[in-house]
């Protein structure tokens, strides 16, 4: 028997027996479409969520393409090779354990880039795309800066700093300088995301590792180590905001795979932010912004929380919803 019908034969019969024996798949049958269709029942048998999304990712990056729908008819409608059925079955079993479809295909799409997925770095979500949005629209500062200065906490993959960098339109100026700043741990797979996207890291990027700045077990590391970039015109953050209690309600894409460092707020959900409010003032210059997002619950919880610390010398200029009507983000300016 072929190689490919024998290799087929043994993927299906062993997961699902019955649906073999009702389509009578043959060597000549294993096209793109019939490899999805098959997936997606394994996954949906699995209760595996979003199961036909799923199964059109993983079949659509065996072949090469981006989507489903921009596979060639030419490739449609014809075989797959030996090589990309071991692929999709090696990528459908690791679907089977529940990892992210972003960490299987090591990529994933924001807003008009695509970053590079390895685990630990944190998966960015539909909702930060918003954040991008929120920063651009109100950063009125930032955007009228000659030479502006933002401050990323917590990049993951770097895709707020580049969506944003890739927008201000300081970026075609002659003689404009952007300087980010990350507050995290260097991840590789976040430094060529930098430089898939054309910035040089030792000019465009400046890393800044202040491992001890929000841990509660450990003295901070003191602000004045990022003075020598200046004053900042705006600091940006989709921080670490779950509430303790919350964490094991998360689906096993989320809890088994993803950094909990990236997850896990503290009992309200609110250790990093509030590391990043008392750490603001001493950084930000006068009339600088502050965009966080954030739990829905957390809105409130900072203004009760900014009424009882007026020290920080922050003020709540407006929360947003997503694009789901829950109140997502935060945007706070020094007094």
């Amino acid at each position: 028997m072929h190689k490919t019908s024998i290799m087929l034969r043994r993927l299906l019969v062993n997961v699902t027996p019955f649906w073999v024996h009702q389509r009578g798949l043959r060597t000549r049958d294993m096209t793109p479409g019939l490899l999805v269709s098959h997936w997606q029942k394994v996954f949906q048998d699995h209760q595996i969520p979003d199961a036909q999304d799923s199964s059109e990712i993983l079949v659509s990056h065996a072949l090469g393409a981006k989507t489903f729908r921009l596979i060639p008819p030419a490739l449609s409608q014809r075989p797959v090779s030996d090589h990309q059925l071991q692929r999709i079955e090696r990528m459908g079993q690791q679907r089977l354990q529940r990892v992210p479809v972003q960490y299987i295909i090591e990529e994933w799409d924001f807003l008009d880039m695509t970053l590079l997925m390895r685990p630990p770095v944190f998966i960015p979500r539909p909702e930060t795309e918003e954040l991008v949005g929120l920063v651009l629209a109100d950063g009125h500062n930032l955007l009228s800066s000659w030479e502006p200065r933002i401050l990323e906490v917590g990049c993951g993959s770097g895709a707020v700093s580049l969506a944003l960098l890739q927008r201000l339109p300081q970026r075609s100026a002659p003689r404009g300088t952007l300087r980010v700043c990350h507050l995290s741990l260097r991840v590789s797979s976040r430094i060529e995301n930098f430089l898939n996207c054309g910035f040089n890291c030792s000019s465009d990027i400046y890393q800044v590792f202040l491992f001890c700045l929000f841990n509660p077990s450990h003295p901070p590391d003191p602000p004045e180590r990022l003075r020598p970039f200046g004053l900042i015109d705006t600091i940006v953050s989709n921080p670490p905001y779950i509430f303790t209690s919350d964490m094991s309600q998360l689906d096993p894409e989320i809890y088994r795979y993803e950094d909990h460092t990236a997850l896990d707020g503290g009992p309200d959900g609110m250790d990093v932010i509030k590391g990043i409010l008392r750490l603001a003032p001493r950084l930000l210059k006068q009339d600088g912004d502050v965009f966080l997002e954030g739990d829905p619950r957390h809105p409130e919880m900072l203004s009760q929380w900014l009424t009882r610390n007026p020290s920080v010398q922050l003020r709540l200029i407006s929360t947003v919803r997503d694009f789901c009507k829950k109140q997502r983000f935060v945007h706070l300016r020094r007094s």
